[in-house]
């Protein structure tokens, strides 16, 4: 089905580059694919899944206190993400991106259908913070295995509708969630997750017929002949040009992520809030009004990732012909634009269907971005691990993002004394969060334009120690005189 998929879809939007890969590097760009589309897909299950479970582990707790977990769930799982990043990052350099992508696919597989498992709200951490793990290491890992096997000229646009195939695994979890809300089935939450654990079949193809790049084994040689490790945070922060790409990539990335994981993800809870209050004042009953709150929430996720999905490959478009830093700038802004009038204005069904789609379509769009941009920042020796870097770390502040949104409303419904009052606190505390998405655009001036040019190569320790490399130029002169 991934494969359909991809050849329809590349096909049509990215002028022929698919036609121009051989055999295995379609093959390679369709599991590296599959695996962050399940990875969305699982994340996604999370979105959906977590209310509906607190409220089952949590029994007897106020809504108040429920929602103050989720946050707090959300949080766990994104500081496992983080986490995640930064070790299988680095190993993917060290070890290979092959067999670490394998690991992270079933480490988050497992993990996701162990949460169906949960008696309490301590176990339920502890898996999400070990999906978490999982879902971390496989973006970085994707993308370098990506762009280690394929040419430079399909690289960009492949990256970018690898990115793109993240809203589809995220529609996917949106489907799954309509369906079950139709269903009579009780204790949905628990089917969600165990339908998360299905990508652990994918670790077989990428474990029998995926070998690593030959540009990796090429990098990985070099530096054991020079004494040095692949996949070495030493090293990435020794070198003056990867360190600045490093920390700047960083904070680029934490634009999107804070601006994902702090607001975005929660306009399905704010949809549900919309809902719920809406269904009981027309006199619906208990079950109606609980069945229509899950329905309009997967229906959002739809919504919100078609939207996405048009988005990423707007984006990648705009990059390749304008390059990487003004696609940034034009999507960062029309974010922060459009996530306040959407939270400002979503009020009905009707105004899911088509404010959800461009909500999504300037949210999700920079993360095209991020997949191809961030490889074009450093060397094959350093690329997962420079890529995990700048995409994961800022999930550590992004982890505090939806507590600080849930302190941020809960400060200002302090006065509230209706619903409607608590919902409109909730609209102007994900508005306030919407400035997050302008440091995007502030840190772009510091950042090099990678449009067309060739990605960049490995280093020995003479090319940024200045004594060294004077001493080899004496050196040359001395022996060409003689």
């Amino acid at each position: 089905m991934i494969a359909r998929m991809a050849d329809m879809t590349v096909t049509k939007n990215t002028s022929g580059w698919w036609s121009k890969l051989n055999r295995y590097q379609k093959f390679v760009f369709i599991v590296a694919t599959a695996a962050w589309l399940f990875d969305c897909l699982d994340q996604q299950l999370f979105n959906l899944a977590r209310m509906p479970a607190l409220t089952a582990l949590m029994k007897g707790q106020d809504m108040a206190a429920i929602k103050k977990m989720a946050g707090i769930m959300t949080s766990i799982f994104v500081l496992g993400w983080a986490t995640g990043g930064m070790i299988f990052g680095s190993l993917g350099d060290r070890y290979g991106r092959a067999k670490m992508l394998g690991l992270t696919v079933l480490l988050y597989s497992i993990s996701t259908g162990l949460s169906a498992l949960s008696t309490g709200v301590t176990d339920f951490a502890i898996y999400r913070f070990l999906t978490g793990l999982g879902v971390g290491g496989v973006f970085g890992l994707a993308v370098a295995l990506v762009s280690d096997t394929l040419p430079n000229e399909c690289r960009p646009k492949a990256l970018g509708v690898l990115q793109s195939f993240s809203a589809v695994g995220n529609v996917m979890a949106g489907l799954i969630g309509i369906g079950l809300a139709m269903t009579t089935i009780e204790n949905t939450w628990k089917w969600l997750f165990l339908i998360g654990a299905l990508p652990a079949l994918l670790t077989a193809s990428i474990q029998l017929k995926l070998k690593e790049p030959d540009a990796w084994v090429v990098a990985r040689d070099k530096a054991a002949a020079q004494g040095r490790k692949t996949g070495s945070y030493k090293e990435l922060f020794l070198h003056p040009t990867w360190r600045k790409h490093a920390l700047l990539g960083m904070i680029l990335s934490c634009a999107g992520v804070i601006g994902l994981w702090g607001i975005g993800v929660f306009s399905t809870d704010m949809v549900g809030d919309v809902i719920e209050n809406s269904l009981k004042q027309n006199g619906a009953s208990a079950e109606d009004v609980k069945s229509g709150r899950t329905l309009w929430m997967s229906i959002n996720l739809l919504c919100f990732n078609v939207g996405a999905f048009a988005g990423m490959l707007v984006f990648t478009r705009v990059a390749v012909k304008a390059g990487r830093k003004k696609a940034f700038a034009f999507f960062f802004v029309g974010a922060a634009i459009v996530t306040v009038f959407v939270f400002q204005n979503l009020k009905s069904t009707t105004d899911v269907l088509w404010m959800a789609p461009i909500m999504g379509f300037f949210q999700l769009s920079v993360f095209a971005g991020f997949s191809i941009y961030l490889a074009e920042l450093f060397p094959t020796s350093l690329r997962s691990t420079g890529v995990s870097f700048c995409y994961n770390v800022g999930r550590y502040l992004a982890a505090a993002g939806p507590i600080t949104l849930g302190y941020l409303a809960s400060e200002m419904a302090k006065n509230a004394k209706s619903v409607e009052e608590k919902i409109d606190a909730f609209r102007d505390a994900a508005s306030w969060m919407c400035l997050i998405f302008l440091i995007g655009v502030l840190v772009l001036p510091f950042l090099p334009e990678t449009k067309d040019k060739p990605l960049p190569q490995d280093w020995c320790a003479a090319t940024f120690m200045p004594s060294v490399r004077l001493v080899a130029m004496r050196c040359a002169g001395w022996k060409s005189r003689g």
